[in-house]
């Protein structure tokens, strides 16, 4: 299975399902099952046991959250404000060793696929 570009922090816009258009921030990332939370999006209530925290506060009853979204939909959210596909890039970087030499290598970064800038 490869690797997801969506990271957590990015910001992403949902372009499928009951909350399409809406923007947020991904609160986490799950590669494993290939799905994201956004901060939200997705939003649902669960009933929680009412139990006893700390100093004897009690907590429970309805909670409203987010849920987990699949990560095909969403996409990517650029500079610009506009949803965009994620691609990597190669770039040309002189590194250091640590005796002081220094050599050419290159790193990868992630740019937007539509004006080619970095995400």
């Amino acid at each position: 299975m490869t690797g997801m570009k969506i990271r957590q922090g990015d910001t992403v816009q949902v372009i499928t399902g009951k909350d399409k258009g809406l923007q947020g921030k991904v609160i986490k990332s799950i590669p494993a099952k290939r799905r994201v939370i956004v901060e939200g999006v997705n939003r649902v209530t669960r009933h929680t046991k009412t139990g006893q925290g700390l100093r004897g506060a009690k907590s429970g009853g309805i909670v409203v959250q987010e849920a987990s979204i699949d990560v095909s939909n969403v996409m990517v959210v650029d500079s610009d404000g506009k949803p965009t596909r994620v691609r990597k890039q190669r770039e040309s970087v002189d590194k250091s060793r640590r005796d002081g030499t220094t050599y050419s290598g290159t790193r990868g970064k992630r740019v937007s696929a539509r004006n080619e800038k970095d995400l």
